[in-house]
């Protein structure tokens, strides 16, 4: 059975006047189990079959090799099917269209089917996400996760049928996305990333796939807790500024709430293995005089309707500057994790433009907040695209003929945060 433990960080403290409460929670899962334990788990491994896999670097022979990878992977026990995407999202295994448990049998089967992908026609996600949402839908399971790879643009369908997919695919099924190659949009796979509650990252390079499929299932398979909700109460007269999850990763929950009562909102974070994640909570409340106290937000998180895990935020007003003027130092590291994230996109998007001035002053400043919180991968990946002068000021230098891959890993990489040192 899994354990929960909930730990809130914050500087409880308030100057006369202020208003707004500012807390990290982490949550740590150790015990969850195997995917399916408390209910069916389900997969689909969605592959891009289209024109361009057929390129030189024989990018559909290693997409091939990656399906057969995550497939063997799977859990018995585990529904699963293959989707082909190209024009149209095609069911190629099972061939009768919907989904069959994991066995040696049908591992081995599905193996040869995705043994004969071909490459051919255009790029439309939001058919293959459609399909996948179809497929979920024929099996009882309390578990949905689907990988989705791509090596291009969704140039096949309208962007109102992209939207159209990924609205019914949002809480059917959460979803990793893989671009490999650099002719893919980053923003496109983080949308859907984003709305079906997975990750998004770039393979350069196709011989990379099969790691990486492998790496994906078995973290998938390794998720025993079906889903779980992240409960914050507020009391009454108070606004809950914003909800975030801050690490692993960042993603902001906040216009996701679905209200439980008044005073209470809900928010979804999919499934669980053993880890940690850390929520950056934001409250204002009206303010109070000196020496008052007051509970700020009660933050749970719950497995079906039983809560699990508890941490309450609180607020005292003080006159002390000793204690007003902290800044916790979890609070502070997350504020700069997500400007970083934000800044990075923003750089990038300003250099795209040819803006070189704004791109110069955003990199600068994601370089000084990479190295003031000790985010080496992106002082790494930023070297690529910058020549970092000083980090300690934000003075960079624009690199020219800078690799799109690079330029790529950079973004992807943007909203992967590091721990409090």
């Amino acid at each position: 059975m899994a354990e929960w433990t909930t730990e809130v960080f914050e500087n409880e403290y308030l100057p006369a006047d202020a208003t707004d409460v500012h807390a990290i929670v982490t949550v740590t899962c150790s015990g969850a189990g195997t995917a399916g334990q408390s209910g069916a788990a389900a997969e689909v491994i969605i592959v891009d079959t289209s024109g361009s896999m057929s390129s030189p670097r024989g990018k559909i022979v290693s997409a091939r090799q990656a399906a057969a990878a995550a497939i063997e992977e799977l859990v018995d026990g585990t529904w699963f099917a293959v989707i082909a995407g190209a024009n149209q999202g095609q069911v190629v295994f099972p061939r009768r269209g919907s989904m069959v448990q994991a066995t040696a049998d049908t591992r081995e089967a599905a193996s040869q089917a995705v043994a004969h992908l071909d490459a051919s026609g255009g790029t439309a996600i939001g058919h293959w996400l459609t399909t996948a949402t179809h497929l979920f839908q024929t099996v009882e399971a309390t578990q949905r996760h689907a990988i989705l790879l791509t090596d291009g643009r969704d140039e096949s369908e309208s962007v109102q049928e992209l939207q159209a997919g990924i609205s019914g695919a949002t809480g059917v099924f959460q979803c990793d996305c893989r671009g490999v190659g650099a002719d893919w949009e980053v923003d496109e796979l983080r949308q859907i990333g984003s709305a079906l509650l997975g990750s998004v990252d770039i393979i350069a390079e196709p011989e990379a796939m099969a790691a990486d499929f492998q790496g994906m299932m078995r973290a998938s398979m390794g998720r025993g807790v079906a889903d779980a909700k992240l409960r914050v109460w507020t009391p009454q007269g108070s606004k809950l500024e914003f909800v975030r999850q801050v690490a692993p990763t960042i993603e902001d929950l906040t216009d996701r709430a679905v209200p439980v009562s008044e005073l209470i909102r809900e928010y979804p974070t999919g499934s669980w293995g053993n880890e940690s994640r850390d929520y950056h909570v934001s409250v204002r409340v009206p303010p109070k005089s000196l020496g008052a106290e007051q509970l700020v937000a009660r933050v749970q998180l719950v497995v079906r309707d039983e809560v699990v895990g508890q941490g309450l935020v609180r607020a005292t007003w003080s006159d002390d500057s000793t204690l007003t003027t902290r800044i916790n130092p979890a609070v502070a590291h997350y504020t700069g994790q997500a400007e970083l994230a934000s800044v990075i996109q923003e750089g990038l998007a300003a250099k795209a433009a040819g803006d070189d001035a704004t791109a110069t002053l955003k990199l600068g400043r994601a370089a000084q907040l990479a190295a003031e919180t000790g985010n080496d991968e992106a002082t790494n990946k930023l070297r690529r695209v910058v020549e970092i002068t000083d980090a300690d000021t934000g003075t960079v230098r624009l690199k020219r003929d800078v690799s799109r891959l690079d330029e790529m890993a950079l973004d992807t990489s943007s909203t992967k945060t590091t721990r409090v040192r």
